[in-house]
Order: structure tokens, then sequence, then C-alpha cells
């Protein structure tokens, strides 16, 4: 589903001013920072994209830096096995589509495009595993699929981006039409597979996903039995007992609570009004920014 880490995930569309708050929170580089790379056209989309939160308006993000990275990184995966260059694309398209402010048409268009970026990530980490004696990730559980990759350094990210994208995309799509096509089945997929590689990856990005995923997902016979508010909770308690600093998993567990019991309503107002009050971190400034907007209209809906 940081909610770029979208995720992200299922990351919805999470202006406020940085000067509402005293200070920011300090802390190390997080796992948005990118590794050092031997590709110059990827340091190219990583320098514009440590520069996406310039000239940003409140929680809305300047088009021209994140624009830059997109195409830099474009150019980079046209090599065929470059996996690094395929999850830091879908990366920057999925910032593109939430936090630029387009257009209906243009934000619809890069999640189509992110959705097919995801798909040729996957799909190269699949082609790889045959090679070494694995099978189709579509005859494997999440866990063999996991352990099919579990040497890859890009594949944590891959699938989390992955499932980032496909949940966006049903969001826009619109959640009946998208499950009909299987996206829920991909986002649940992609994000067990996250969980059981790395659970603390992108503030437990898996978890988050996971417990969004079964949050959102519209029941529907033959598409989504495993749909469960019971397992939504479970799944974003797990995220926010991993990674508490995480406003979206905060965020994510007090949406989930809201539609429940009058003691579960009253813990998801302490947890936006929480959210709310925290420091942004400056690693993730117009994504917490977002986050925290959501969060104060969640608080006025809820009153």
């Amino acid at each position: 589903m940081k909610p770029a880490s979208v995720g992200v995930l299922l990351l919805g569309g999470l202006v406020l001013a940085g000067s509402g708050f005293a200070q920011q929170r300090i802390e190390p580089p997080g796992p948005l920072e990118p590794r050092s790379s031997g590709n110059p056209l990827i340091r190219e989309g990583d320098a514009h994209f440590n520069r996406r939160q310039d000239k940003r308006v409140g929680a809305v993000a300047d088009k021209g830096e994140i624009a830059a990275a997109v195409r830099a990184y474009d150019t980079a995966a046209e090599a065929p096995d470059s996996s690094e260059a395929r999850w830091k694309l879908m990366r920057a398209l999925v910032f593109q589509a939430l936090y630029t402010n387009l257009d209906l048409d243009r934000k619809q268009a890069v999640l189509e495009k992110v959705r097919r970026v995801s798909e040729d990530g996957v799909g190269l980490l699949e082609r790889r595993a045959r090679r070494a004696g694995g099978s189709d990730f579509s005859n494997a559980s999440p866990e063999e699929i996991a352990d099919m990759v579990r040497k890859e350094s890009d594949a944590p990210p891959i699938f989390y981006w992955a499932a980032a994208s496909w949940g966006q995309w049903a969001l826009a799509r619109g959640k009946e039409a998208a499950t009909k096509v299987g996206a829920a089945d991909k986002i649940r997929i992609y994000a067990s597979v996250v969980s059981s590689l790395d659970p603390r990856f992108e503030d437990a990005g898996g978890y988050r996903i996971l417990g969004r995923v079964h949050d959102l997902a519209p029941r529907m016979q033959g598409e989504t039995q495993w749909a469960s508010h019971s397992e939504a909770l479970r799944y974003l308690r797990l995220a926010v007992a991993t990674d508490r600093a995480s406003l979206v998993n905060r965020l994510y567990l007090a949406e989930s609570l809201s539609t429940g019991s009058p003691s579960e309503k009253t813990e998801a107002i302490d947890l936006a009004k929480g959210i709310t009050a925290d420091a942004p971190s400056p690693n993730r400034l117009v994504e917490d920014l977002s986050t925290q907007n959501t969060a104060a209209a969640d608080l006025r809906a809820w009153k």
C-alpha cells in the first residue's frame, strides 16, 4: 500500500503546510533511498527522485522532478534484465499518479502503465527462477515464490511495488471491475510474497497491503471469498506492531477500525489524532503530509 510505501497499498490517494509542525522527525535514510547503481540512467533517475519534494505546495509535488525520474528509469528499463530499473520505475510512477495532482485521464494512463511495468518486473523474476530450476509462479504459493526468489536482492521491492501498482490501478478502475480481472488476488499474493521475504520491508509494507486488500476488496462469490475484516485488522495490527512510526500503517488501521464497534471507533479516533499531531518524515514529506490530510478528513467525518 509512508503511503507510497505505497504504498502503498492498497495505497489510496492519500495539503498540510510544513509550517504546521514545530519540528520534523529526525531519522536515518529509509528504504526509499536508492542504493548505489552502476547504471548511469538509474543514478540519474535516483537524483531526480530524491528531489521529488522540491517546489512542493503542501502535499502536492511539483511535476518536473518526478517526470524526469520517470523518463530516466523508463529508458533504463529498456534493458531486458534490469529488475532494479523496473521497481524504481514503478515507485516513481506511483508517486507521480498519487502526489502531482494529475487530471483523471492522465492519472489513469500512468496507473495503466505502472500495472504493465509491474507484470514485466514479476515476469523477469519468474524467468530467472525457472532458469534456476523453479516452477511457474502461477503454480506456486506465495511462500514457494518467496523461496524461489529469496536470493534476488530486487525481489522485495519488485513484489511490493507490483502489489501497490495493482492496488492503485484497481482503485482507479473501480474495485469490482478490477476484481473480476484478478486484481485483488494479485495484490494479496504479491503482498504475501513481500511479507514472507522481509516482514519489515517498506515499514511492514507486506502486512500493510495485505490488511488493506482484505479491508477494501469487494466480497464477490468466486473471486474474494478470502476477504475478511478480521484478517484486515490482524494484518494491519501486525503492520503497526512492526513499524508504529509509519503514519500510513496507523491510518489504514484507524480506517478499518472506524467501521467496527464503539470501542474500535474510539481507538480509530485516537489513532487519527496521533497521526495529525505527529511529525512527518523528512524522507517522505509529501507522502506523510498527504497521509495527515487524510487522517484530518477522517476525523471530521467520524465526529
